[in-house]
């Protein structure tokens, strides 16, 4: 089994798991380019009709693993470059996508969560974006976060920052399935069947007619995120609030 990322498909369902567990699963420059491997691999394989993504232990998504990179603006870029286009790839992908969200799923692992057409929490989980009190600007998952509840709430929550509860996060839109933790794995599983039955041409057509509409397929603004989450990261101000939060 990989140490990044692997993928099986049964019944015309295919599970990506994140497997950094060790690291909650956090995003390394080598887990983006596999996951971004793995989904390309997941597009073209006819027999799949649902993805699931899901996360090793106890977490999802931990978002960046920054301290690889902190001293590497170059890193860096690439880093918030790769998870724009994995983020890109989930949402375009012709079948439905689900996000199986067992722990936490912070920053860019939050923005993961969001860009599935599904998402499955349960009440304990801890769900957020807590950039801009780390001194950095989320740039990169707020268009996807914007599409997902509306300008106005995803204005306030990426504004305030921090985290919420999965059952905020249900409440507030980021979630669409709410489940305790141990019906998670079942209603994933269920959600997803219930997807397979649909009709194959009329799933992709209506993702695609959806992405259209919300504008997913465009890809300057999200080009754009990625530059703008990297010039802010690369500021004294950030380096000085992110050397502070990994000392404690």
């Amino acid at each position: 089994m990989s140490d990044i990322s692997y993928s099986s498909v049964t019944d015309g369902i295919a599970t990506v798991v994140m497997n950094r567990p060790d690291k909650r699963n956090a995003l390394s420059n080598d887990l983006i380019d596999s996951l971004e491997q793995t989904i390309e691999t997941v597009k073209h394989d006819e027999s799949v009709r649902v993805m699931i993504l899901a996360g090793e232990g106890k977490s999802f998504c931990a978002g960046m693993d920054l301290e690889g990179v902190m001293s590497d603006a170059v890193g860096m870029r690439r880093m918030l470059h790769g998870l724009s286009r994995v983020a890109r790839a989930i949402r375009r992908l012709p079948f439905p996508t689900i996000a199986k969200i067992n722990g936490a799923a912070i920053g860019g692992g939050c923005g993961l969560m969001v860009v599935t057409d599904f998402a499955i929490t349960h009440p304990e989980a801890k769900v957020g974006y807590p950039e801009v009190r780390l001194g950095l600007c989320p740039a990169v998952v707020a268009p996807w976060l914007m599409r997902k509840i509306g300008p106005g709430p995803a204005r306030a929550m990426l504004l305030l920052g921090g985290t919420i509860s999965g059952e905020e996060s249900f409440n507030k839109g980021l979630a669409t399935h709410l489940v305790e933790l141990d019906k998670l794995n079942s209603a994933t599983q269920e959600l997803a069947e219930q997807l397979v039955t649909g009709g194959k041409l009329a799933a992709t057509t209506t993702k695609t007619w959806l992405n259209e509409l919300d504008g997913s397929l465009t890809d300057d603004i999200f080009d754009r995120a990625a530059d703008l989450s990297a010039d802010v990261i690369a500021t004294d101000e950030a380096q000085t609030r992110l050397k502070a939060q990994m000392a404690k």
